[in-house]
This record gives structure tokens, C-alpha cells and sequence, in this order.
């Protein structure tokens, strides 16, 4: 392994026997089958992990809904205490759950730290935002309406390969404040902080309250979307696997919710500081996790006036960039997390040449040996690209920008609107009335407006189209884990 520079505490946790979590109990998988997990960085072996199956689905099913009852009528103040000591595990924790995703990943440690870290302020928000899910009581006549929020039962989350430990603890709170029990299933390509996670966490909750599972989506995530027993579904992932999943869930007409891909704009307008603009730009791309974000603004949409100078300060800051193991504090950009994706971004790189973009800078596989065995790419800036071309249109997930001048706001809002996404979008103006017109205008779940999108606690985070459905963050992600039951007291005496 390349990286020198490994704390000693997460050498240590690479040395463990990684287990799943079932029943309250660290195990192997029921067959014994273990599968590798690399570092993207240097293709080092970081650590073998259990190849659950379908029989380990059923012994995670089994034990939550053995758990459901008594965790259902366990009163909210104890469940928010429990998860409050996970919220305080989790940031203190941070450091090494931060490491292992990065190690994992090939995504740079900074951002895996803060992703840990921030996990773990969201569970103490949705601590705090819990006490606010309520029934109601209706007025129709002198009987007594009313409503309860109730708990599905089993659900389950599918966690997704680039942001691990985010994805799986941003999910977890919610389901659980709400009384329901819960099965975590780890991507294959990064499975060591969940697992990681599960074992931090199993004796602070009741056995079968939480199972953390490891596999192949054919062997572990097929028998969990048609499992009868799970009742609610989340997914973050691509538009391909939203739809896979809705095919499968149907079956057992499940309660699925998804956040899904983005090609997400970031609109530039006349007035705007080109320097502030391509800071945005680029903290926007999320360039530690190689661009791997749903989130990144990949398509800016520069005003003509403005396009010449923007450029010029963008590609100046991007030529700075440096890549980095995953370990190096020094680097802004980390390696692809598997080389297959590498390869497919190198092909859109291709396309976007091909088809008469302009590309300014980057887009190559990098000189230096020290980086021959990671899955790198310089971090590509393409101008002059036309809406209808392969890089203005797919999600390419990594380190690819494609920028576009306008000088038509309509014609503007049509072109940043004409895509099957709509996660987020960004704009860069110092006009209140453009800013609120646009954020309108803008067919997107999550607007942000001067900054990159900063997933502010609180504010409902998710697409509309095909970018999914569902929000999290937020109370809206807390009443989507209960089901509305109501209950007619009738006080007469006779039935007639």
C-alpha cells in the first residue's frame, strides 16, 4: 500500500475480521464466502469482506421483525437517547470512519472525514425534529377523529459506492425515530465503513433493531427489494438502478423512495464575480470525491458577457489542482473508486472531443508513475459545448465540466430545463429578482443561490423527474418512514 500515512487506529480496523451485523451479533456470512475489497487509490488489498446471500436477507429479516414490537413501543426520549450516543459515536469516530471510506473510495480523507463527522450532526437534527411528527384531530361532529403516525415495520436502505458512511447515516435516523427497524446494504465496491459502523453500534441498540449486510446486489440486494417482510425501501443511486429497483419493489407493492442521478446546472449571470463563480464551479464539482456526486453542478451556463473572463479564472484554478492518494492532505482531487468507471469517463471525455467541444484543460491520465496502478484522471473543463451533445446531456459522474454561453434568459432557463435531472441547481447573481425568478424557473428539488449546494439541515434535499423521489434531511424524510392511521371514537351507545 502506497499510503504512508494510514493512522494506526484504522490499520487496526483493517485487521479485524469485518463481519456483518445480524441480531445484535457480528458474524460471517451463513455461506462463509468472503470477497476483496481494494484501494482505488494504488490497488492495494485493503481487507476481505462476507459475501452475504439470500439466506443472511432472511436471518436480517427474521430478527427485525422479532425486534419491531418492542422497539415500536419503546417511548421516542429513549430511541432519540440511543440515537444520540450514535450521533456522538459517529463525530468522535469521525477520524477512522473518514479513513476507511477514503482508503475505500480512492475519494480524498478531508471529505470522507467531514462526511463522518456531518453524519453525524444529522442524526442529532433528526433527533431534534422528531418531537415534531404528529397525528391530528378532526372536528366532523361530537365523536372523536383522529390520526396516529405508525411505523412500517421493516425497512431498508441500499447505500450507494461513492459517499458510504454519508449515505448510510444521513438514512439512518429517520426510520428509526419513527419505530421502524432497519437493514443497511452496503455497495459492494465500498463496504468497509458500514461494516465498520455495525460493529460500533451493536450494543448501543436492541438486537434486530439495525443489520448491516455486505454482497453482491444479485446475491443480497435482489432478496431484499422483493423480500415480503420489508416493508419500506430506500435507494441512492443511478436512474438505471431507481428503475431496476421500482420493477422489483413492485411486486410486493413496497414504499420505495430514491435519490437518484443529476446533470445539474450552475447559471452564471452577467453581474457575477467570475472569481467567486469559479470557486463555486469547483467546489461544486466535488472534485475530493472525483466528481462522484449526484450534486455536482457538471453544466454552467455562463452569460456571454462574463464567458471570456470566467474561463480564464477557471482554468487557472483548475490547473492547480492536485491530485492526491487518498490520504494526502496536500491533494484536491483523489482517484476514481473502480476502473470501470474510469474508463467510462475517459469515454465521455472522447465524446465530448469527438462531437466539436473545445476541451481547455485536463481530461488525460496523469504522467506521474507514483499514479499508474489508481484509477486517476485530470479534472477536464470543456467550453463552447452544445446542448445536444453526449457531455451536456449524461450524468458522467467525475472531474468533466462542460460550460455554455447564453445571452437569452429564456432561452437560458429552456436549455438548463431540458434534461431528464432535476436534482439541484446553483446560480451566481447579485440580483434578488434574478436570483428568485430563476430559482423558480429552475426544474430542480434543491436550489442554491451564491454557494455551492450545502445541504443545509433542515432544508428538504431531492430531485424531481428523473432524479427521484422523496425528501431527506428534514421532517418531510421523518413522516415518509409512518403510515396515517385513523381512529373514529363513537360515543353513542347504540349502532343503528
Amino acid at each position: 500500500m502506497i499510503q504512508n500515512d494510514v493512522p494506526e487506529s484504522v490499520k487496526t480496523l483493517l485487521k479485524q475480521n469485518f463481519g456483518l451485523l445480524i441480531n445484535g451479533t457480528i458474524s460471517a456470512s451463513a455461506s462463509g464466502e468472503t470477497f476483496q475489497s481494494f484501494c482505488p487509490s494504488d490497488d492495494s488489498l485493503l481487507a476481505n469482506v462476507p459475501a452475504a446471500s439470500s439466506q443472511d436477507v432472511d436471518a436480517a429479516v427474521a430478527s427485525a421483525q422479532a425486534a419491531f414490537k418492542g422497539w415500536a413501543e419503546t417511548p421516542l426520549v429513549e430511541r432519540q437517547k440511543m440515537l444520540l450516543e450514535i450521533s456522538r459515536m459517529m463525530i468522535s469516530a469521525s477520524d477512522d470512519l473518514g479513513a476507511l471510506d477514503a482508503l475505500d473510495t480512492g475519494s480524498l480523507f478531508s471529505t470522507m472525514q467531514y462526511d463522518a463527522a456531518w453524519g453525524g450532526s444529522v442524526i442529532e437534527y433528526m433527533c431534534g425534529s422528531a418531537n415534531e411528527v404528529k397525528g391530528e384531530v378532526t372536528q366532523f361532529d361530537r365523536n372523536l377523529h383522529y390520526t396516529k403516525r405508525v411505523p412500517f415495520g421493516v425497512a431498508a436502505k441500499l447505500l450507494p459506492f461513492n459517499r458510504p458512511i454519508q449515505s448510510l447515516v444521513a438514512g439512518f435516523a429517520a426510520p428509526l425515530l419513527m419505530g421502524n427497524c432497519l437493514i443497511l446494504k452496503a455497495s459492494p465496491y465500498t463496504p468497509l465503513s458500514a461494516l465498520a459502523f455495525g460493529r460500533m453500534i451493536k450494543d448501543i441498540l436492541p438486537p434486530g433493531v439495525v443489520s448491516v449486510l455486505t454482497g453482491t446486489n444479485d446475491q443480497v440486494s435482489t432478496p431484499i427489494i422483493t423480500h415480503p417482510g420489508i416493508t419500506r425501501l430506500a435507494l441512492t443511486g443511478s436512474v438505471a438502478a431507481g428503475r431496476a429497483v421500482s420493477a422489483l419493489a413492485a411486486q410486493n407493492l413496497k414504499s420505495v423512495s430514491m435519490e437518484l442521478g443529476g446533470k445539474n446546472p450552475l447559471v452564471i449571470f452577467p453581474d457575477a464575480d467570475p472569481e467567486l463563480a469559479a470557486d463555486i464551479a469547483i467546489a461544486g464539482m466535488n472534485f475530493a470525491a472525483q466528481s462522484q456526486s449526484c450534486s455536482s453542478t457538471s453544466r454552467i451556463l455562463v452569460h456571454k458577457d462574463l464567458k471570456a473572463e470566467f474561463l480564464d479564472v477557471l482554468v487557472k484554478k483548475v490547473s492547480k489542482l492536485k491530485l492526491g492518494f487518498a490520504m494526502d492532505s496536500s491533494a484536491n482531487v483523489g482517484a476514481m473508486t473502480d476502473t470501470a468507471l474510469l474508463e467510462r469517463v475517459l469515454g465521455y471525455i472522447d465524446a465530448g472531443q469527438r462531437e466539436g467541444a473545445q476541451l481547455l484543460i485536463g481530461g488525460t491520465r496523469p504522467d506521474d508513475t507514483d499514479f499508474a496502478r489508481g484509477n486517476f484522471v485530470t479534472p477536464a473543463v470543456f467550453c463552447d459545448v452544445k446542448p445536444n451533445m453526449t457531455i451536456a446531456r449524461e450524468e458522467i459522474f467525475g472531474p468533466v465540466i462542460s460550460v455554455m454561453d447564453w445571452d437569452n434568459y429564456d432561452d437560458m432557463i429552456a436549455v438548463a430545463n431540458d434534461t431528464k435531472f432535476g436534482l439541484t441547481a446553483v446560480i451566481v447573481t447579485n440580483d434578488l429578482h434574478l436570483a428568485h425568478t430563476a430559482a423558480d424557473d429552475l426544474q430542480a428539488g434543491y436550489v442554491e443561490v451564491n454557494s455551492p449546494v450545502s445541504y443545509a439541515h433542515g432544508s428538504p434535499y431531492g430531485g424531481v423527474k428523473q432524479s427521484g423521489n422523496g425528501r431527506d434531511g428534514s421532517i418531510e424524510e421523518l413522516l415518509s418512514y409512518t403510515q396515517i392511521k385513523s381512529i373514529n371514537v363513537n360515543f353513542k351507545r347504540t349502532v343503528k
